[in-house]
């Protein structure tokens, strides 16, 4: 995988996986974009997301989630076309539009419309009979404050009725949810949260280089991490491995640490 053999960088599991998951934001990549981006980096892809509601328009998009498939990276449509056709009362045809296409994950939200939870739950288990559902917590909408326990609530139900990992919310901008305005980390929610969470279970919206490195300095290279824009995968990875300045020393021996200029 590597060009040269370095030690002390921190093990990366091999896809299909479990932890150290990225998944990639689509916002209408060209085919030949889609291509390019899979023969540079596709091996550190697990998720792409097609963008909010950008496959009704993107062109070839058929072709473009079907050569995802091949290089084993599971695709599907953004949350808010979800709650595009569920605000209708279009679900069937919801099921038939992600079918036809041939997305084998979904995702369920309720991030711009109000939602009961026991339907959300509902349309999980539904989903997650034909699909991977990853379902999404929390608002889109800046001000919009959701009590801790309320996210570890509706976490611990999502899971329960059949996501395979729930997002925790940040938007493309990461600045909402689980970040401050100013794109800062919600220590005390994120703390909360993975006190009665399993860290493993959460993906976590980090759209920006400062919450990246945060979430891996805080946690680890192989914390869950989406929103990555399509051209950020490879200098992701390199903060993942301690090969770039923010996370430079998180995985060296302490001995190294005396190198370290203050």
């Amino acid at each position: 995988m590597y060009n040269v053999k370095l030690p002390f960088l921190p093990d990366r599991p091999a896809k299909p996986r479990d932890n150290g998951i990225l998944m990639v934001m689509d916002k209408g990549l060209s085919l030949r974009e889609a291509e390019d981006m899979i023969d540079v980096s596709g091996d550190l892809i697990d998720f792409v997301k097609l963008g909010f509601g950008t496959s009704v328009i993107t062109p070839n998009v058929k072709e473009k989630i079907k050569r995802y498939r091949k290089a084993n990276i599971k695709v599907y449509a953004g949350g808010t076309l979800f709650e595009a056709f569920i605000i209708r009362n279009m679900m069937d045809e919801y099921k038939s539009y992600v079918s036809q296409l041939g997305f084998d994950a979904v995702e369920v939200s309720d991030g711009s419309i109000v939602m009961d939870h026991h339907k959300k739950c509902e349309y999980i288990r539904q989903l997650s009979k034909d699909f991977t559902v990853l379902s999404e917590v929390g608002s889109k909408e800046a001000g919009i404050i959701i009590a801790p326990n309320r996210w570890i609530e509706m976490m611990e139900t999502e899971l329960e009725a059949g996501s395979f990992k729930v997002i925790a919310e940040a938007r493309e901008s990461g600045t909402v949810g689980i970040y401050r305005p100013s794109g800062h980390a919600h220590t005390a929610l994120i703390n909360k949260i993975l006190a009665k969470i399993s860290i493993d279970n959460i993906l976590w919206e980090a759209p920006l280089k400062l919450q990246q490195a945060w979430f891996i300095k805080q946690f680890g290279a192989n914390v869950n991490l989406g929103n990555i824009p399509t051209n950020e995968i490879i200098a992701l990875e390199t903060l993942r491995l301690g090969l770039r300045g923010d996370t430079f020393f998180s995985f060296l021996p302490k001995k190294f640490k005396k190198f370290k200029l203050d």
